[in-house]
């Protein structure tokens, strides 16, 4: 699902929600009063571009069309989504709402990134209320998966089912709240957490930077990952909850914390926090560390797509849904032209592929090339079922060579000519390519071999038949230049 999502409110969260809709294919219209709103939208593109498409391990769709609006009303007309992130203001909220409501197709679903009010506040007074959900999001929006839906009796179903079907086409969890409350649910947790770390803080017990280290290194990568009620159920050990609840459950009655007391906010605290905050990381601008919190983040979710666990999971089934509206066959019939080099390899370089030059690292190449490798082995017949019953292709010679830079976030493609094909003997040249520019070329020679004896031998009739057919189709390309060539120092 795809088409027009309108930005009212280009802030750091109506500039995320722009990005997570512009890299998956939608059009977006911004309406800020800011003049300053199309700087600050391309600088969360920029980080956006850099760090989201390496989450996917298959291609993003082609990116959507951004556009700047002075009027609200040019915005929102004809969008399927609306995105309303103005400031938290309620009467603010309910006016923006009106005009909204005046301009956009009722078809259309208001989402509100509102961290704090329910959708019932909302809906007050609004002429469709029925239109207005709570699509309640985290930081950065183009990165983190999960959004709080939070909808009301007056919301119809079908309403709620087209907000999760476009939420979850773009990677998104959402997490349907069907009992609304301030504050949602995960806010909450962060706001009884910020309580007390003031107290620490405040108190003398902790700096801001002990706070964070007492977080980054111990609980916090086990919340990552499992969650607040999973950790306590395994560190109950093999009773699990009920041992654990019998064990920890007598300290709630102790005065471990101070959650319920607020302590003032004057500026002494507020100067106190602030200058540790600045000690703390004052090295780095806000861009800098935006950087590097995607960089962790987006390591971090992809350790755990090799688990399939948690957001690791949500991306895993994201990336099913992507591959499946591709270009990239997995078998030779599912190709449109076989007289043309064929799709192999999709894909946005990952920011965990590049080195400390700032671009993708030479193994990354490789690991490329190989996965292009095998899918055209898959084209042709030696799939898992093939591999399984005994047969497949060694790799007995490669060469590359590195001919432009890719970075991080640059969409990259390659493309596979079968020079040779007949018999146990496979010659393959890729061609590598970010938009029309050649980058890399990798030639591979390979051959077939019995598994149970590890020694070549011709494959089955119908691998054979179908390298003949590429081979009378790609019969007119020629020799690619490149192809066959050894190491030689530049002139």
């Amino acid at each position: 699902m795809a088409g027009v999502a309108a930005i009212v409110g280009g802030g750091v969260i109506g500039g995320g929600w722009a990005a997570r809709f512009l890299l998956n294919g939608w059009d977006v219209r911004v309406f800020d009063p800011d003049p300053e709103a199309e700087r600050k939208i391309g600088e969360v593109l920029a980080n956006a571009r850099r760090s989201l498409p390496g989450l996917s391990d298959a291609p993003l769709p082609p990116e959507g069309r951004l556009s700047f609006h002075g009027r609200l009303d040019e915005a929102v007309g004809g969008a399927v989504w609306v995105q309303e992130s103005v400031p938290e203001r309620l009467e603010l909220k309910r006016k923006v709402y009106g005009e909204i409501q005046a301009a956009c197709d009722p078809g259309a679903v208001i989402g509100s990134s509102t961290s704090g009010f329910r959708p019932s506040q909302l809906q007050q007074g609004a002429a469709r209320p029925g239109q207005i959900v709570v699509t309640h999001p985290f930081n950065p929006v183009y990165l983190l998966p999960l959004v709080e839906l939070v909808t009301t009796e007056a919301n119809d179903p079908e309403v709620i089912s087209r907000a999760k079907t476009a939420l979850e086409a773009m990677g998104m969890f959402p997490l349907h709240l069907r009992r609304e409350i301030e504050a949602h649910v995960a806010d909450r947790f962060l706001e009884a957490v910020w309580r007390e770390a003031l107290w620490l803080v405040k108190d003398g017990i902790a700096t801001t930077e002990e706070v964070d280290e007492a977080i980054r290194m111990g609980f916090g990568i086990r919340w990552a990952q499992m969650g607040l009620f999973e950790t306590y159920r395994v560190a109950g050990g093999e009773a699990g909850m009920r041992h654990f609840m019998a064990q920890f459950g007598p300290a709630l009655q102790w005065p471990w914390t101070r959650l319920m007391d607020v302590p003032e906010f004057t500026d002494d605290l507020v100067d106190m926090i602030a200058e540790q905050s600045d000690a703390q990381s004052g090295a780095y601008s806000i861009r800098e560390l935006e950087r590097i919190r995607d960089d962790n983040l987006v390591g971090m979710m992809r350790a755990l797509k090799a688990n399939d666990w948690g957001a690791g999971a949500v991306l895993n089934a994201q990336d099913a849904r992507l591959k499946a509206g591709t270009d990239l066959a997995r078998r030779i019939d599912e190709v449109e032209d076989l007289s043309r080099p064929i799709l192999t390899f999709a894909q946005a370089v990952p920011l965990d592929w590049t080195d400390y030059n700032g671009h993708m690292t030479e193994s990354r190449y490789l690991d490329a090339f190989a996965r292009a490798t095998d899918r055209f082995m898959e084209l042709i017949g030696c799939d898992a079922d093939y591999i399984a019953s005994g047969g497949s292709y060694f790799t007995a010679e490669s060469h590359i060579r590195h001919l432009d830079e890719a970075l991080a976030g640059d969409r990259i493609a390659v493309r596979t000519q079968m020079l040779l094909g007949q018999g146990k003997k496979l010659h393959l040249f890729h061609r590598m390519c970010r938009g029309e520019d050649l980058i890399a070329t990798g030639e591979h020679f390979l051959l077939h071999v019995s598994l149970e004896t590890r020694r070549p031998c011709a494959p089955r009739a119908e691998i054979e038949a179908n390298m003949a057919r590429i081979a009378r189709a790609q019969a007119g390309l020629g020799y690619p230049e490149g192809a066959g060539a050894s190491i030689r120092a530049p002139k």
